[in-house]
């Protein structure tokens, strides 16, 4: 792999987490908390009350987070204030993620719509790489293997590979019908949303 697919791989892969991210909170049942003082004392439980491990989690001092758990401070920087944000949300109702993650990988599959590059076949023919806009409904095996994916921190090309597969499964072969074994090249991922 040349550095640019490296970086394209890169970007690929966080596109992927982030549409994975916003179709979880999506399904939240009720709003994570916002006030960076909230965000800590909620952080602080999942972290078994350690202000310790709070800290390094979000790469902070001890004496940090006890100002916002006190009160003392109430506006953070925007790097930690991001942070708050990605990791209150990345503990936010466990319960009802893994049910619909349960979900999509046995019953319901998940709704992938994106815009990238897809090539199919040689040039000067109607299968000619193009960039396009494809929404589709990917299996539950499908599914399955890229949760899988996203659960096990998967690689860039692992996790590339499992929603390339999953698009082109569904939405060029078919599900395997009169285009089975057709190779399908996935790349420059302009955005891509995901939906339980």
């Amino acid at each position: 792999m040349t550095a640019d697919d490296v970086t394209r791989a890169t970007r690929t892969r966080a596109k992927i987490l982030d549409g994975l991210a916003r179709a979880e909170r999506a399904l939240f049942t009720r709003p994570a908390p916002k006030s960076a003082r909230a965000q800590m004392k909620f952080l602080r439980t999942r972290e078994k009350g350690s202000t310790k491990s709070l800290a390094a989690r979000l790469g902070v001092s001890r004496k940090t987070v006890q100002r916002y758990l006190s009160g003392a401070s109430t506006k953070p920087n925007k790097r930690l204030r991001a942070a708050l944000v990605e990791e209150t949300e990345s503990e936010w109702q466990p319960q009802v993620r893994a049910q619909a993650r349960q979900r999509a990988a046995s019953s319901s599959g998940l709704i992938i719509s994106c815009r990238a590059y897809f090539g199919l076949g040689p040039e000067g023919t109607s299968d000619a790489g193009r960039v396009r806009d494809i929404t589709v409904a990917v299996s539950p095996s499908h599914a399955a293997t890229i949760i899988a994916a996203q659960k096990e921190s998967a690689t860039e090309s692992d996790l590339h590979d499992a929603v390339a597969e999953a698009i082109a499964d569904a939405y060029f072969r078919q599900g395997g019908g009169g285009r089975a074994g057709l190779e399908v090249k996935f790349t420059d991922v302009e955005w891509l949303n995901i939906t339980f």
